[in-house]
């Protein structure tokens, strides 16, 4: 478990670095809402996107975003209305999925912004 839990923490390092790269600020990282969390929340402008982060160090089970679930959209998008509620932010909310194929030193990296619309 704890190599799968280094894995999370280095693809969730290499996305905020991505992000602050092109432009967004980092407001928050492993945002707890209830009992779960929000990986990353960003602002570029006028968008507050809630990014879901999926490191992956192979590709035989499928893309990340097959692991967004139902349960996860109705997760993520609550959690979003909460934060923008107490940040008193009155932004457009997007929902975005960065996906990381680390692979040995190496890894991909796929934005994928409004990855759901709620």
């Amino acid at each position: 478990m704890a190599a799968h839990n280094e894995l999370g923490i280095l693809g969730e390092n290499i996305a905020a670095k991505r992000l602050a790269s092109e432009g967004y600020q980092i407001l928050e990282r492993q945002w707890r809402f209830m009992h779960k969390e929000i990986d990353i929340i960003a602002q570029k402008g006028n968008i507050l996107a809630i990014v879901e982060v999926k490191t992956r160090s192979s590709e035989q089970y499928g893309s990340a975003s097959d692991f967004i679930t139902p349960q996860k959209i109705e997760f993520l998008t609550a959690a979003a209305d909460a934060y923008a509620r107490q940040s008193g932010l009155d932004c457009e909310i997007r929902f975005d999925e960065i996906a990381i194929f680390v692979i040995g030193n190496e890894y991909k990296l796929e934005h994928i912004e409004n990855v759901f619309i709620p």
